[in-house]
């Protein structure tokens, strides 16, 4: 079944009438189409029954194939973008019609469209209902994700070689980014993050000019795309010699990522992969300093469900794609975090990163 097939199935299941999605992942997953999220609305509609509509720029139109298959809108910056939806709004019957949309996408230009077009319509989150239609990949999907962690795992192995004692974060980061993209891999999920000594502390913290110095801790998050589909790994290495300090934290996240992988099967909840690689955090004393959760799913987009957290009572199943990436973060010294990309199989996960988890030394 297509995955639009799947929309218009779920949908008759559904109380919504319509779901309104402007561009990202999910239009991308249903349609194909890709179009860039800029100052020019675009929006598409899907109801159980007939024809998608689009109301879009009348340039991007030219992206949809089979033009017969749509309903489309199209406008021109002379004309402005409001006939278009007034005609839309109309033609479909959304005055007064249930319409969900993606509460973490829908910006405020398309819902005042929505809201001046259509007055009397409910608007809603179709979050469950488009998280349902994502969170399993196939196997098609899993392919290509495979083949984006098979790029970064590629590209961190060219890397390491070429990292010296002095080269800065960004100029490591840089090198990156051009063996991605040199590699093959699309608009990148994310920057890399690379982070060394004190600034390893923050999770997020950006690459800066701090050069690598002897006795560093040095993290490296990062991911390639692949047919829209990505990878997100995290190593952390030692900088010339590995403190004892340093074994003492890296070998505690270790045995907390291979917890969370082995807690990893069809059945169980996503909180438990959580609570069993915090637990070996918390039992090496480091609780505090594991600041944020164990992992989160991944596909289309580098941050989606499920979510490996305290309280997620998500069921994991066959298909289910997500990262397991516990660290410890101490502000007074550095931080490690061991990040790895998982498929939950019938019988149990399987990842699809394996770049070795042992704690290498570089720039010796």
């Amino acid at each position: 079944m297509t995955p639009l097939a799947k929309l218009k199935s779920a949908l008759a299941q559904s109380p919504l009438d319509w779901v309104a999605i402007i561009p990202g992942s999910t239009l991308k997953y249903l349609t194909g189409l890709n179009f860039h999220l800029m100052e020019r609305p675009t929006v598409a509609f899907f109801s159980a029954a007939g024809k998608p509509a689009l109301v879009a720029p009348q340039f991007e139109c030219t992206q949809v194939k089979n033009p017969t298959e749509w309903q489309l809108f199209p406008w021109t910056d002379e004309d402005g973008v409001e006939g278009a939806f007034a005609a839309c709004c109309s033609a479909l019957g959304l005055d007064g019609a249930r319409i969900g949309v993606e509460s973490l996408s829908m910006r405020v230009r398309e819902y005042q469209l929505l809201r001046t077009f259509a007055p009397n319509a409910a608007i809603q989150t179709a979050d469950d209902l488009i998280r349902e239609l994502r969170i399993a990949k196939t196997d098609a999907e899993i392919s290509q994700m495979q083949a984006a962690v098979n790029l970064a795992e590629n590209v961190l192995a060219e890397t390491l070689p070429l990292i010296k004692i002095g080269m800065t974060e960004t100029e490591l980061a840089a090198e990156l980014l051009l063996k991605l993209l040199r590699g093959g891999s699309e608009t990148l999920p994310f920057e890399p993050l690379v982070q060394t000594g004190l600034t390893g502390s923050s999770p997020h913290a950006a690459p800066g000019t701090r050069p690598l110095a002897p006795g560093d801790l040095l993290i490296i998050d990062f991911g390639a795309r692949v047919g829209g589909y990505v990878s997100d790994i995290t190593r952390t290495f030692a900088v010339a010699e590995v403190t004892p300090r340093a074994a003492e934290i890296y070998g505690a996240v270790l045995a907390a990522n291979g917890a969370g992988r082995a807690a990893a099967r069809p059945g169980i909840p996503a909180e438990a992969v959580d609570i069993a690689a915090r637990t070996e955090i918390e039992r090496a004393g480091f609780g505090a300093y594991f600041t944020h959760r164990t992992g989160h799913g991944i596909g289309l987009d580098a941050h989606e469900p499920p979510f490996m957290v305290a309280g997620n009572t998500t069921i994991l199943q066959p298909g289910m794609a997500f990262t397991v990436e516990p660290g410890i973060y101490l502000p007074e010294f550095g931080g490690v975090r061991i990040e790895d990309d998982l498929i939950i199989t019938p019988d149990g996960a399987r990842s699809l990163t394996t770049f070795s988890r042992e704690l290498q030394v570089v720039a010796a």
